[in-house]
């Protein structure tokens, strides 16, 4: 086995700080190279390979110099994201809030990325030193030292490890995806674009029970969720904590949480309740809107109805507030009139209800790998545990 040394973040690499084109100058933006800001973190697991906005071929040019080839290492260094690592499977171009290491031949990028990973609460404590916003410049970046093996093969062994585990809670995710996918274009389908004339039409009050009540006992402890706790992007809600609240929304499985305020609701936070006990009533954050079946509709179809563009669309323009404070008017999407169908109802549940059940065994099994590579990893890649190499 290989012996571990002690070495500066600048040693293992040549260290890039982004930065973003100026505002006069738009034309820099297109579709060309991705431009990852910390605002993009939330969409990843471990790999970059798009960003919400893009360079056009200008933009490239203009900053050429800070091209990140694939398999660079992208630290976030300010703010409440900083800490958060990812690795970009094609090439990029980030902001100034982001350091990068473009590494040495002999270090191994994924080794590299976890460690970094483990040494969040490091990056965070040189971050918070002497200012009212974390910030670590490049060359306080550069100069944190770390202990890496001297030998790549043994680095690479690591990682292989950790990515197996990340690989197939990857893969998990991306069988989520392509479920919600599915279950979200038959929606549109049958009960958007086929919507027969014939159809009973009426309002969604009818259909749906928004803010159900649940008898709640004031000293007792919930499981409670917070808005980060909704994903952006899929259904799956990330674990809460049991706490006591005056004041919390109220749901139970099968619900349908929805964002109420701006510009989560833009963002796309809306989750779908599997995750609780049989009998569970679990609270929430007082910015949800719960969304229950009230018996004829099925409790997937208004998941994928809270998914619908249409339907977040009028739930958008509904809104009302001052500036940066706006919520939802819930009494405006109790009124909002739709066609259901008992017989094309009952088709789509029996349709689309497999998919939900593998999404929860998917939830569950990544879970569980999540929790086997958090315990795994401080001690591959600080020595503690070592990997037998071949």
């Amino acid at each position: 086995m290989s012996k571990w040394k002690e070495c500066k973040i600048g040693e293992l690499g040549r260290v890039i700080t982004g930065t973003t084109p100026a505002s006069k100058y738009p034309e820099q933006f297109g579709n060309k190279m991705p431009f990852v800001t910390p605002s993009d973190y939330k969409n990843y697991n471990k790999w970059i390979a798009f960003a919400e906005r893009s360079l056009s071929e200008k933009g490239i040019e203009k900053l050429r110099s800070r091209i990140l080839p694939a398999n660079s290492i992208l630290v976030t260094c300010i703010g409440s994201d900083m800490g958060k690592v990812a690795i970009n499977k094609v090439p990029v171009i980030s902001n100034q809030q982001i350091n990068s290491i473009i590494v040495n031949e002999n270090i191994d990028a994924n080794f590299l990325y976890y460690k970094l990973v483990e040494s969040y609460d490091t990056l965070r404590k040189y971050g918070e030193a002497g200012t009212a916003v974390p910030i670590v410049n490049k060359g306080d970046f550069e100069n944190i030292a770390i202990e890496i093996p001297t030998d790549k093969n043994e680095q690479i062994a690591i990682a292989e490890i950790l990515s197996s585990l990340d690989d197939k809670i990857d893969l998990l995710h991306r069988q989520n995806k392509t479920l919600e996918q599915l279950a979200e274009t038959l929606f549109r389908k049958w009960f958007v674009v086929e919507a027969d004339e014939s159809w009973e039409e009426d309002v969604l009050e009818n259909y749906i029970s928004f803010d159900p009540r649940e008898k709640i006992d004031r000293n007792k402890a919930y499981q409670f969720f917070e808005m980060k706790c909704l994903s952006n992007v899929d259904m799956n809600i990330s674990d809460g904590v049991y706490r006591i609240v005056s004041s919390a929304s109220s749901f139970r499985n099968f619900d349908t949480l929805l964002a109420k305020i701006t510009p989560c609701l833009e963002n796309g936070k809306t989750g779908f309740v599997m995750h609780l006990g049989d009998d569970e009533v679990a609270r929430g954050s007082t910015e949800f809107i719960v969304m229950r079946s009230k018996g004829l509709v099925s409790p997937y179809w208004i998941y994928c109805l809270a998914r619908d563009s249409d339907f977040r669309e009028k739930a958008i323009q509904s809104m009302t507030g001052t500036s940066g404070r706006q919520r939802v008017q819930i009494d405006l999407l109790k009124n909002i009139t739709v066609k259901v169908d008992a017989e094309r109802m009952k088709k789509f549940h029996d349709t689309v209800s497999p998919f939900f059940l593998k999404i929860k065994s998917n939830q569950t099994q990544i879970k569980t790998l999540t929790k086997l590579r958090d315990a795994l990893l401080p001690k591959l890649v600080n020595g503690e545990v070592r990997v037998q190499m071949n």
